[in-house]
């Protein structure tokens, strides 16, 4: 049999609502709701059940709202005794990937993507900053009409990769809008402006990233029980200080999803469960690869779908 790779949703895949179903039917993901709670000093669990959504989207709510999800939903799927060999997340989804791995408590992760949160929204004074998702352009292509871009003073770089067609760039707003405009350049077919509250993944959060590497100081790392396949460098990480060093260097750093998910397909993993929010991840994987399996773990039913696997 092959291997099996958890993966972990990053923002945007955040709905209210979402983790509600576990909460009520079990009583240890309810439990990780009430411990968000109680950290946070607030009543997270509150808005992501019943919103508003335009609450919830805010980086500083959706960052620990995602984590906690994933964490609930991860509880569920403990109780079934399946174990990946490999973990691996989406941006912010590294965070519930690093507890999946008991790399970080999840008390720790979710205080540090509250913190994480507000940091990126506070790095770039709003509508300074803007990313868009860029479809049809080849990476190279686009990384050079970024390159192009910048040089002439209105930085943006690739923010991103996310599979074949689809990458995200981040910058400064000229310099988003002037890809945008420019993406047939890159044989791109057309590009979409993202309603985020900041250029994540661009040396722009260099500020954010700082004062993240202040907090990550003083938090406990502990050592994989299975290796993280780290945005940064779409390869397996095993050693706490590399792992805490590496979360400072992601925040202004491209994700690099589809090499992730590629390195994970030639080290043997044939089914991917996607744990939270979601099924952004799902459709990522399928397009990186169609012939492996993936599993979406987003509602109490969607657990039974795993019988069989363990």
């Amino acid at each position: 049999m092959g291997k099996i790779a958890f993966v972990f949703p990053g923002q945007g895949a955040q709905a209210v609502g979402m983790g509600k179903d576990v909460y009520d039917a079990l009583p240890d993901s309810r439990a990780v709701f009430e411990k968000g709670d109680e950290v946070l000093g607030f009543p997270l669990s509150k808005l992501v059940f019943e919103g508003p959504d335009s609450e919830l989207k805010q980086t500083v709510n959706t960052q620990p709202a995602l984590v906690t999800t994933s964490v609930a939903y991860l509880e569920a799927l403990n109780k079934h005794g399946l174990k990946p060999d490999y973990v691996a997340g989406h941006s912010l989804g590294e965070y519930s990937a690093l507890v999946a791995s008991g790399v970080l408590s999840y008390e720790d992760a979710v205080s540090l993507v509250r913190l994480r949160g507000r940091f990126m929204e506070e790095a770039v004074p709003g509508g300074q900053g803007a990313m868009a998702a860029v479809l049809g352009a080849e990476r190279e292509a686009l990384a050079e009409l970024c390159n192009n871009i910048s040089a002439e003073g209105n930085p943006v770089e690739l923010a991103n990769v996310n599979c074949p067609g689809q990458i995200v760039v981040s910058g400064s707003l000229e310099g988003v809008n002037a890809v945008v405009q420019r993406v047939k350049e890159a044989g791109g077919k057309r590009a979409i402006p993202l309603e985020v509250s900041g250029p994540f993944h661009s040396s722009l959060m260099k500020e954010a990233a700082e004062r993240l590497a202040a907090e990550l100081k003083d938090v406990t790392f502990n050592a994989p029980s299975v290796p993280v396949i780290a945005n940064v460098t779409a390869s397996p990480v095993t050693d706490p200080e590399e792992i805490r060093g590496l979360l400072v260097r992601q925040v202004f750093s491209p994700v690099l999803w589809q090499d992730s998910v590629e390195w994970l397909i030639a080290a043997g993993v044939d089914t991917f469960v996607e744990i939270g929010s979601g099924s952004v991840l799902a459709g990522l994987i399928r397009k990186i690869d169609k012939n492996v399996k993936v599993i979406n773990i987003n509602s109490l039913e969607s657990i039974q779908t795993v019988n069989g696997l363990a």
